[in-house]
């Protein structure tokens, strides 16, 4: 999820946060999740392997674990507003050039280079819709929006796994191919993106330039140095970067393979849902239950404290992927039980996952430069899964879906650990 950390006061604007705040998080979900998950699945449709798919997915989205090393350097120029509006319709002109490559003429490495450019447009996105959040609302603004910022990334989210799925199943079952489908889908996700950016135009606000801002690439570099330098003299900071690197690894393993054991073939020893089935179950219930997950596990830090709650959430975090080996083993047919399943597998993870995001916030980022160290922290995070994801193809082709599973919950291990050492030494005036 983007960070919400407070910047400055309250900047003048004139439309209402809602104009922008709901749709900039929006677009951002729907282009990261389709080229980070849906891509996995448009490339099993069109005969990769569940290996390949994971190492080509993975490596899609690599640019966004490298953040952080390119974000000063966008205070330099312009305005962040120039270039979340630079940013949206290269992605949308990237989906159009992704779907003429999806023709029997295009090239693959045309047409994943296309994908790969717009993993980069994409997490330059992240950074520059990030940064107009940040420094045009006032700290108590970013609180009262936050809900919506978190609702409307939810429902991005959504739409790419969800409905742009179902669609190709929907066409598929029209009579097209699967590279038919997919390259309609993507011409409709650039129309879309070209529509909200064109409201951006209009509602988005400019932001402002940060107080720090470098004036050139030197002063760029000497404050990301000091930035890095700052965090790694903070006390029990290796301890602390394991937890950020290595809390979430067995859901990393689990990202890509779990969307392939889905949809592959059952003589390969996948369930072969089609995309129709697929895209409902991943992008209605299985978001519904991260959502109402995440709901619960912030109220239970809320009432408990992160640091009586973190071992918890670890274990709602990790135990419930033991499903996904007990649906490789009994295999069943209802597509209902197999929802039911991964809905609550979801919500457990939902549960989870807000242990890494608090713990972060509140342990690691703060200090001088708590925005650059927060982003650091959520590049390994972003580092994890693609690490993870390029070797859960590997391992999935040599093992098998049953013995990956298994795989899986020994590398729960890790984030078990990192756990039990995570140091607690900024005080939050929690319960706990």
């Amino acid at each position: 999820m983007p960070s919400v950390d407070s910047a400055g006061d309250r900047r003048p604007r004139q439309l209402h946060p809602l104009l922008w705040v709901t749709s900039s998080y929006f677009v951002m979900a729907a282009v990261g999740m389709t080229l980070g998950s849906s891509s996995n699945t448009m490339l099993l449709n069109l005969g990769a392997t569940a290996k390949q798919a994971a190492i080509y997915a993975s490596l899609i989205t690599a640019w966004y674990s490298l953040k952080p090393l390119w974000a000063p350097v966008l205070e330099m120029f312009r305005t962040k507003k120039f270039f979340v509006l630079v940013t949206q319709l290269g992605c949308a002109a990237g989906f159009v050039g992704a779907a003429l490559a999806l023709s029997p003429e295009g090239s693959r490495w045309s047409f994943l280079g296309l994908l790969a450019a717009m993993g980069l447009l994409g997490a330059t996105m992240d950074i520059a819709t990030d940064g107009v959040y940040v420094t045009t609302l006032g700290p108590r603004e970013q609180a009262r929006y936050t809900g919506f910022q978190s609702m409307s990334w939810q429902l991005g989210a959504l739409f790419a796994v969800g409905p742009l799925v179902s669609v190709t199943g929907l066409l598929r079952s029209a009579g097209y191919d699967y590279a038919s489908a997919w390259r309609r889908v993507y011409l409709g996700l650039a129309l879309v993106i070209v529509l909200v950016a064109l409201h951006h135009a209009w509602a988005l606000p400019a932001g402002s330039r940060a107080a720090s801002a470098p004036t050139s690439l030197g002063d760029a570099a000497r404050t990301f140095g000091d930035a890095i330098r700052s965090l790694f003299a903070k006390r029990g900071i290796w301890a602390m970067l394991a937890f950020a690197f290595l809390y979430r690894t067995s859901q990393g393993f689990l990202d890509k393979i779990g969307q392939s054991f889905m949809i592959d073939a059952p003589a390969r020893g996948g369930l072969g849902l089609d995309n129709t089935v697929y895209g409902l179950l991943s992008g209605t219930v299985g978001i519904a239950g991260v959502i109402v997950g995440s709901l619960l596990g912030g109220f239970a830090v809320a009432r408990f404290g992160l640091k009586r709650s973190l071992f918890w959430l670890c274990v709602a975090l990790n135990l419930p992927n033991a499903l996904y080996l007990w649906l490789a083993v009994a295999r069943p047919g209802d597509p209902w039980l197999i929802g039911a399943a991964v809905t609550f597998e979801k919500f457990w993870f939902g549960v989870g996952s807000v242990g890494h995001m608090i713990y972060l916030m509140q342990q690691l980022a703060p200090g001088r430069y708590q925005t650059a160290h927060y982003a650091f922290a959520t590049a390994l995070l972003s580092l994890c899964y693609t690490f993870t994801g390029i070797l859960s193809g590997a391992i999935q082709d040599r093992l098998g879906y049953a013995p990956f599973f298994v795989f899986v919950m020994i590398a729960t291990l890790p984030s078990f650990l990192v756990t039990l050492a995570a140091p607690f030494h900024v005080a939050t005036g929690e319960g706990g």
